[in-house]
């Protein structure tokens, strides 16, 4: 494995620290900037948003730069915003930075994503793409935590800040690693119309789609695991930080499995892994009022899901590498963060319903069983 796709990875731990850590600081946030709660919120939706309009605008601006150039401007820039919003007082501001962080983030990991395809043959996409992935399951795992103990000791400026610091080192390595060219025969220029073509072939929108459903379904259940915790299971407030964990080691485990086989058993993770989905989302919601459970659940979705997922986005990688070369990696990252945005949105509204913290693990049932469906009709490779 080359080591800059380790170097990459190390990006997407920081990169997936700002995504998912600021759940955890909206209350000091709002504190501090005389708003409400709501409206910081606002903060974490103004990231999918960019996270989903910048995948592909970024590549499509970024696909005649070198690897290089495109991979060190992006981390540049996502500094930046991270600089820019610790030291600002305005809320306007803080939601323009976190938007634009963004989309610096969503150009990195597209382009990141496509310049795999060129470093690692065709039979080890699935292992390249999972150690990338896996960066985000560290983020789960010990960025976030970490990110809310600074947050909690000093503030929420000063998680900021150490999300601009740790991601120096990355910048560093990748203008110096990071290839100046696309290497290797399968990454090269086509017209970007040609790229965008291949968006009609059935053969990349099923497992782009199935993306988007596993991932909404993960994140509906993610994003209302506290309420879960502590109203169904009626634990402290204390465990929910443990369980984001264990739902982060979990993940890791099942990113792990996807690149250790992926490449060569991808259709029986996925044959197993939709209806396990969907087994283990109904286990979820029916025996949320058990710890015990709980426990063991929160891990086995979190491998199971992201196994499924990571083993989804090197299949559409796959296929459209040889047509859109350039623009391959922004398709699957569009497709993990429309589901990242869309799932939490459904739990809010099973959230608010007579359902209350059931609804949201109700939801992802529906989503799993919807991508089961969809799975029925995928083209066999």
């Amino acid at each position: 494995m080359p080591p800059i796709i380790v170097l990459l990875a190390v990006a997407v731990f920081a990169q997936g620290t700002s995504e998912f850590m600021l759940a955890g600081l909206l209350p000091g946030i709002a504190a501090d900037l005389d708003i409400t709660v709501p409206q910081a919120g606002l903060l974490t939706s103004a990231f999918a948003v960019g996270m989903i309009v910048g995948a592909p605008l970024m590549a499509a601006v970024a696909r005649h730069w070198s690897p290089r150039l495109a991979l060190s401007g992006f981390l540049f820039a996502f500094i930046a915003m991270h600089v820019v919003g610790a030291l600002t007082d305005s809320f306007a501001l803080l939601l323009a930075t976190r938007f634009l962080a963004a989309i610096a983030n969503a150009g990195f990991l597209a382009v990141a994503l496509s310049t795999v395809t060129a470093l690692v043959p065709a039979d080890r996409t699935t292992r390249a793409v999972s150690v990338i992935l896996g960066g985000t399951t560290l983020a789960l795992i010990a960025g976030v935590p970490l990110g809310a103990v600074v947050g909690s000791l000093l503030d929420w400026r000063a998680a900021l800040w150490g999300v601009a610091l740790i991601t120096v080192p990355a910048l560093v390595a990748v203008a110096v690693w990071a290839p100046a060219r696309a290497e290797g025969g399968r990454a090269r220029i086509v017209p970007l119309r040609q790229e965008l073509h291949v968006l009609r072939r059935r053969s990349l929108l099923v497992p782009l789609t199935l993306a988007a459903l596993v991932n909404g379904a993960t994140f509906c259940a993610f994003t209302y695991l506290a309420p879960v915790v502590t109203v169904n299971a009626d634990l402290a407030e204390g465990a929910v930080p443990l369980l984001l964990a264990v739902f982060g080691l979990g993940a890791f485990v099942g990113v792990w499995v996807a690149g250790r086989f992926g490449d060569r058993h991808a259709a029986g993770i996925l044959k197993f892994g939709h209806g396990g989905l969907i087994v283990g989302w109904a286990a979820f919601a029916w025996l949320s009022a058990s710890p015990a459970a709980i426990v063991t659940l929160t891990s086995a979705m979190g491998g199971l899901s992201f196994a499924v997922g990571s083993t989804l986005i090197a299949l559409s990688m796959r296929t459209a590498a040889t047509e859109a070369p350039t623009m391959s990696g922004s398709f699957a990252t569009a497709a993990l963060n429309i589901g990242a945005a869309a799932g939490p949105i459904l739990g809010g509204v099973a959230y608010a319903s007579s359902l209350g913290a059931t609804g949201p693990l109700i939801v992802s049932v529906a989503l799993a069983g919807l991508a089961a469906v969809v799975g029925l009709g995928r083209p066999r490779s």
